[in-house]
Parts: C-alpha cells; structure tokens; sequence
C-alpha cells in the first residue's frame, strides 16, 4: 500500500496571504504531495462573524500560484452549486493547475443534519442554498456524479452545455453514511471520511468493510477505491498524530490529509515532513521522497 500525504487549511480565521505561504512552501516539499480547502460560507468554530473565504475562488487563486502539488476542495457541497456550473468551475480550476485537480464532492447540509443543524440553517438559508432531505442530498450527489463525467467528455451536455477544455478528473467523494457509500462504490476514486476524533478506528474500519460490500454488490474491485482520511494535527505532540496516523494506515487507509489549525507556524509544512510525514514512512518501511 502506497502512502500519500497531503495538508488541509480551512480558509477561515485566517487571511489569503497566510494560506498562499503555506501552499508555496510545501509546493517545495516532496514528502506533501497535495493541498486541500474545505466548502462552507460560515465559519463552523470561532467567531461566527469572523473571516473566512469561499472555496473554489480561492482553489482557482493558489492554483495558480503552485505549480506540483495535487489540489482541491475536501470537499465541494453538491447543492451550492448547480451541476453544470460545477463541473464548469472544475474545468477551469484543473486548467489553471496545468491538471492537478482533484474533484471532491459530497452531499453538504441537508434538512435533518445533527449535531450542527443551527450552523447548515445559518448557512444555507443564509446565502439562499436548497436544504434538501437526505434521500434527496444522496440522489442529487449520485446525479452531479454522473452528469459532470458526461460533461468532461466535452460533448454538448444538455442541449446547451459544453465543457472544453475538460478531462476525466478523478473524483473524491466524502461521506460515512451506508447509502453515501453506495455512490461512491459506484462513482469514487477516492473516498475520504474524517478520521479520529471525529470517527473512532473501529468505525472508520467498520465504514471501510461497507464499502467493500457496496463494491462486491455491484460487481467493482473495492481496491480500485482509495481510502483517504483528515487527522488534525497537533502542533504540541507530534508523536500523538504519528499514533493516529500508524492505526489509520494499519486499516487500510493510505491518502492521509494533515489538517492544520491557523495560525500557521513559520515552516509548517516543513515541520510537517520533518516531524510526522517522513517518521510514519520510514515506521512503514516506504521511501521518503526527496
């Protein structure tokens, strides 16, 4: 199993300059070999009425200000945004990258979402976003999967629609829910769930044999499916997030997204291949790449 480690900066409580000077600097970092935003309007911690920057805009921004690392949205809310106009966005993101992208997508907020209902209500009536059932957030997720690969073939899509320049951009679905799981048996190259604290070990295991019973249903090989998970990283015990991630990579998951908490230290991502990236390779054996 091949490891890949990528960093993840929530673009909120912080500033376009402070993000870009991380992303630059692990651009020069071998051991990271992706970045990641997340997709949400309103800060979900913190000050509610704090800073914080829309997503693919700023994706679109630092696109174009690296120049290696894989990149993308971990991931996209499905109903903010119509599928033609997303699939488009994409397009023009993965061009700009010179076709670094990764297209991640999920179902968002719906209707019934706990813990957190007060902020999905703040934020989708907030800026005027359908807050769909779940069934309904599942089918739309299935559907934008299915209508954006049409679209990248850059044949006309319905009637008027054309996306070109486009190409099959692998697509990374998040979610843990046993019928999310079935779209991304059927539409993922990559699934990505959040990983502990969030989700227990046992659970992420338990999540991970859903998967593969999706697959068998439908016929796919589960290991065609990368297993990706986020691991906020604690900047005080760095043997702590070595711990977590050794348990992760011993259950199967090999794309592993360090999530950074701002403000960021000068020389994070550095730190980052210095002290956890590079420690879990050589613990498993794996090259670090220089």
């Amino acid at each position: 199993m091949e490891l890949s480690f990528g960093l993840k900066t929530p673009p909120v409580h912080t500033t376009y300059d402070e993000i870009l000077r991380v992303w630059q600097e692990a651009d020069t970092v071998p051991a990271i070999e992706h970045a990641w935003l997340w997709d949400h309007f309103v800060p979900l911690f913190g000050d509610p009425a704090g800073p914080i920057l829309e997503g693919w805009t700023l994706l679109a921004a630092l696109a174009a200000r690296t120049e290696r690392l894989g990149l993308g949205l971990m991931v996209s809310a499905n109903m903010a945004r119509p599928p033609a106009v997303l699939g488009k966005m994409a397009a023009t993101v993965d061009a700009i990258s010179g076709g670094r992208l990764v297209f991640g997508i999920g179902v968002g907020g719906t209707a019934l979402d706990r813990p957190h209902q007060d902020l999905v209500l703040r934020e989708y009536h907030g800026y005027g976003l359908p807050l769909v059932s779940p069934d309904e957030g599942i089918a739309r997720l299935a559907e934008t999967c299915s209508l954006v690969r049409r679209m990248w073939t850059g044949e006309p899509f319905s009637g008027e629609a054309v996306c070109v320049p486009a190409r099959q951009l692998p697509i990374l679905i998040g979610g843990w829910g046993r019928r999310t799981l079935r779209v991304v048996a059927e539409h993922a190259d990559i699934w990505n769930v959040p990983g502990p604290p969030h989700n227990a070990i046992t659970y992420l295991a338990e999540r991970s044999r859903i998967l593969d019973e999706h697959c068998a249903a439908m016929g796919r090989d589960p290991r065609e499916i990368t297993r990706s998970t986020q691991v906020i990283v604690s900047y005080d015990d760095p043997a702590a997030t070595r711990a977590v991630l050794h348990e992760l990579t011993g259950i199967g998951f090999s794309h592993l997204v360090l999530n950074l908490a701002a403000p960021y230290p000068q020389g994070v991502a550095r730190w980052l291949a210095e002290e956890i990236v590079e420690p879990v390779l050589l613990g498993q054996g794996a090259q670090v790449r220089q």
